[in-house]
């Protein structure tokens, strides 16, 4: 089956900083190298130095005369976040635009961060949360974009709110959606925090629908020494234009979120093909488990205690 073209116009974007997260390879890649190709200066903070440097050398493939560096970066640990916090604010640029791509998807086992948090709820959540945090100061001197990658996964299952951290009855798909589902009430009530306090940021979600990522290849580092069942079936359906997504429509949500003068705060972009797995992207319905104030308030208190982080109060 013929897959029909699919992109979107990036406008100019000489003079802003932008951060991307989990850019070494897949849609994180893909979003350095649009931004690097639109003119914006892109730092890619990296948990895998030798990934990184791979990676810039392709975006210079596309973009020669791409502004682009590495920055050390480690989601799963709160030392290491804060230090790259750290590093950008003594730099003192601020930032205009970032992108919390990164994630990790269902360890067979329940596995834990350097801080003795479940790794999906401590890298894909809460380690965003806390770079939002040390990187705030600048964010508000960007008047930043923040865009926030979840997941059709947030349309699943719940907060585990007795055992936010997987301790008793691990489950790999749950702790994913939870991870998930916290990230977008996150997202949502960074920006009504931001218009009740006049920080000046904006934040909205995104989600890639459902493409032949590397989510769900050999992660070595989480368990699993193979691609998934579901990862081989989502290639074959990719690769014959049926339903689903590429890797590269799969960046244009997140892309159109952070990058179009008509996206705006507080609201979520996906994929608007069939079921919401491919297609074009466009703004989309707040997914149900996102809606309520009551629990953004709740998990970013909680999220606030396990990270040992602060935001102004608002």
């Amino acid at each position: 089956m013929s897959r029909k073209p699919v992109d979107i116009t990036v406008p100019d974007l000489s003079g802003k900083r932008a951060v991307i997260t989990g850019a070494s390879d897949g849609i994180g890649l893909g979003l350095a190298t649009r931004l690097s190709s639109a003119g914006a200066e892109v730092l890619l903070p990296v948990r895998n130095q030798r990934k990184g440097e791979v990676a810039i050398g392709r975006i210079r493939e596309e973009v020669p005369e791409a502004d682009v560096s590495l920055h050390a970066l480690d989601l799963s640990s709160l030392d290491s976040v804060s230090g790259l916090g750290e590093q950008l604010r003594q730099d003192g640029r601020p930032i205009n635009i970032l992108i919390n791509n990164a994630g990790v998807m269902t360890p067979p086992d329940r596995q834990a961060t350097a801080d003795g948090l479940e790794l999906q709820f401590g890298t894909n959540h809460l380690g965003h949360f806390a770079l939002v945090a040390e990187l705030l100061p600048l964010l508000r001197a960007g008047r930043a974009r923040v865009t926030s990658q979840i997941s059709v996964a947030a349309n699943q299952n719940g907060i585990n709110w007795q055992d936010l951290n997987w301790e008793r009855g691990y489950d790999g798909m749950k702790a994913y959606s939870q991870s998930k589902i916290a990230f977008g009430l996150f997202g949502l009530e960074l920006d009504r925090r931001s218009r009740a306090g006049g920080w000046g940021i904006t934040s909205n979600l995104s989600h890639p629908g459902v493409a032949p990522t590397n989510l769900l290849a050999a992660r070595p580092e989480v368990g699993r020494d193979k691609e998934t069942a579901g990862r081989k079936l989502i290639k074959a359906f990719s690769a014959r234009g049926i339903i689903l997504g590429t890797v590269e429509t799969a960046t244009l949500p997140a892309l159109l979120a952070a990058t179009s003068p008509d996206a705006e705060g507080g609201q979520f972009y996906g994929p608007s093909g069939l079921g919401h797995l491919g297609g074009p992207p466009a703004e989309q319905k707040v997914y149900s488990r996102l809606r309520s104030a009551a629990d953004a308030q709740r998990i970013w208190n909680a999220s606030q205690e396990l990270t040992r982080t602060s935001f102004p109060a608002g």
